[in-house]
């Protein structure tokens, strides 16, 4: 554990030690022009009224709209900014693959506390200070893995960058410099391994013992993590965070779904329609050490399910079982079922010889209609077997259809394998 004090705390200990964070935070939010107007037109005047619980239920969520408005009327940050210009050291930004992109800034506290948090990932996945930690990831505003490159050096590991190269170039990377640990999206990994085949090399024979992925929710699909597993000879850990609220959900050992650091964050669950507390539903998140550039009740669009039992490893953080199971807005209704496309993924990776996939939505009619084309090396994963597989999870037929090798694109960030036609 990063901070076992912290991990272990009964829940009690856990909710007063959240809330001092969070009368501390507020305290600072007087002075940020978004929420001193938001929490002042939903009626609450000041941080000297938030006495308990009941008080924080009071305050209104956050929603990702209200932030892009807020940026587009006072361009370029937006007014979600506790402190003036001077005091911002970091800017980073959104993918926006799910609408338009976010503009982040964080203080230099604030970068500090990315990497603590970076340091709970990683160290739940068993990475040590005597580890080799290989970042594929480009110099740019996303947010990628930068803050997971400081989390690496907060644990004392050996940061390795592998920004500016190819492909080809950071597998000798990792070769030449013994990495021990690989961090990247899930399906960057598994490009790798597309490419370590195609040159005849074998990446089990590398030192390489841990891989962590974020970005998308591959690596907690058992099917998409037991090929990352299977190609690379190594154990695959999964983990969550965005952009604008931070690293907040990490896999333990036990690798039963991503507990939520609920010493740097609150979490809650709703029905994303009427917004009471559920068990499955939306992920709404409080972060209690960005105080620059906070989110307070934010609804994230993750779909997540809390699991009720208590983990084996023995944290008390909340545990979200099988990671996030897909994003509200990604939701596909076809022929009048719902359809999340992590669901298709799940099906498809369990063909080893599907070595990359899309999902085409169109309409047909009034109706959407979705076809999952597939790129295949060799026998075992014909457009039928494929097929009759999703029909066996789904309950309704999806067209499938073969592809040349290399006309579907491959990505170093979020992939985007929806593609509206």
């Amino acid at each position: 554990m990063f901070d076992a004090g912290l991990e272990t705390l009964p829940p009690a200990r856990l909710r007063e030690h959240q809330w001092r964070r969070f009368t501390a935070l507020a305290r600072a939010l007087d002075a940020n022009p978004f929420y001193r107007g938001k929490w002042g037109a939903a009626g609450v005047r000041g941080a000297e009224e938030l006495r308990g619980w009941d008080d924080f239920a009071r305050l209104p969520f956050t929603r990702k709209a209200e932030l892009v408005e807020d940026q587009a009327a006072h361009g370029p940050f937006g007014t979600n900014l506790t402190y003036p210009l001077e005091r911002y050291v970091r800017v980073h930004q959104t993918s926006g693959t799910s609408g338009t992109p976010l503009r982040w800034l964080d203080t230099q506290a604030s970068w500090e506390w990315w990497a603590r948090c970076w340091g709970f990932v990683l160290a739940a996945a068993g990475v040590t200070a005597g580890d080799r930690v290989f970042v594929p990831f480009s110099f740019g505003l996303f947010i990628g893995f930068w803050a997971g490159f400081e989390g690496a050096r907060a644990l004392g590991a050996l940061a390795i960058p592998g920004g500016g190269q190819d492909s080809v170039t950071r597998l000798a990377s990792l070769e030449a410099l013994g990495a021990t640990v690989l961090v990247c999206t899930p399906s960057y990994a598994l490009h790798l391994a597309e490419t370590a085949r195609e040159r005849g090399m074998d990446l089990a024979k590398l030192p390489v013992r841990l891989t962590v992925h974020a970005g998308e929710p591959g690596a907690g699909i058992p099917a998409v993590r037991a090929r990352i597993e299977a190609v690379w000879g190594a154990r695959a850990f999964d983990h969550a965070g965005m952009t604008e609220m931070g690293a907040y959900g990490y896999e333990c050992v036990a690798q039963a779904g991503l507990h939520v650091n609920e010493s740097e964050f609150i979490a809650e669950v709703i029905d994303p329609a009427g917004g009471a507390a559920a068990t499955e539903g939306e992920l709404v998140l409080t972060n209690l050490g960005r105080v620059g550039s906070p989110l307070v009740r934010y609804r994230t669009g993750d779909r997540v399910r809390v699991a009720a039992a208590p983990c084996a490893c023995g944290r008390s953080f909340v545990r979200l079982e099988g990671g996030i199971l897909g994003r509200l807005d990604d939701m596909l209704i076809v022929r009048g079922v719902n359809v999340f496309p992590s669901a298709i993924e799940g099906v498809v990776r369990r063909f080893a010889a599907v070595e990359e996939f899309q999902i085409e939505v169109f309409r047909a009619g009034e109706l959407d209609e979705v076809r999952v084309l597939i790129e295949a090396a060799g026998a075992g994963a014909s457009p039928r077997q494929v097929q009759e597989a999703l029909r066996a999870l789904l309950g309704i037929r999806l067209d499938v259809s073969l592809v040349p090798p290399r006309t579907l694109p491959r990505y170093e960030l979020k992939a985007r394998r929806v593609v509206r036609r």
